[in-house]
């Protein structure tokens, strides 16, 4: 039972359940760009390139036996036929589609870690700018004591007690 409880504690972490919506939210961004460089960007770059469907590329590693089944010319030419009938073929535009994919993703999360480090930054200037200090430094030993002090807790000087509203 107590192995029961210490998972529950784990499962319902924070963290954990961060980690847990960033898998999901991360695996529904890579459809999104998988869908882009597919849908979108590969169609234009194929078109300029005369035609070339990415996805179809290939290169043929055992031509012979492709004549030895009969293969039409038109057939040579696709990947799907290649591949049903087990002759062995580089898919090299299917590896170029995963490259941009992964280049895609690598920018954006690029700019997202960027973003997030921007915003770190700003965060400590801002609570640095709004604490007021809560030490100051004694004139004769030049430990710092607290703020409200009248003695040093360190020489036991005797403190000037700043006016309300002076700043030290």
């Amino acid at each position: 039972m107590k192995i029961i409880q210490e998972f529950k504690e784990f499962a319902v972490k924070g963290n954990v359940i961060d980690l847990a919506v960033g898998v999901i939210i991360g695996a529904a961004f890579g459809k999104i760009v998988t869908s882009l460089v597919n849908d979108i960007i590969m169609p234009p770059i194929g078109r300029i390139l005369g035609g070339a469907d990415f996805k179809g590329l290939f290169i043929n590693l055992d031509p012979e036996k492709a004549e030895r089944l009969g293969a039409a010319k038109d057939q040579l030419h696709s990947l799907k036929y290649m591949t049903d009938n087990g002759i062995p073929v580089i898919a090299y535009g299917q590896f170029i589609n995963v490259l941009l994919d992964f280049f895609i993703v690598s920018v954006c999360i690029f700019f997202l870690v960027k973003f997030i480090n921007v915003l770190r930054r700003l965060k400590p200037a801002q609570e640095d700018a709004e604490a007021a200090p809560t030490e100051k430094e004694c004139p004769y030993c030049l430990s710092q004591v607290p703020i409200k002090a009248t003695r040093c807790k360190h020489c036991t000087s005797q403190l000037e007690v700043p006016a309300a509203g002076a700043s030290v």
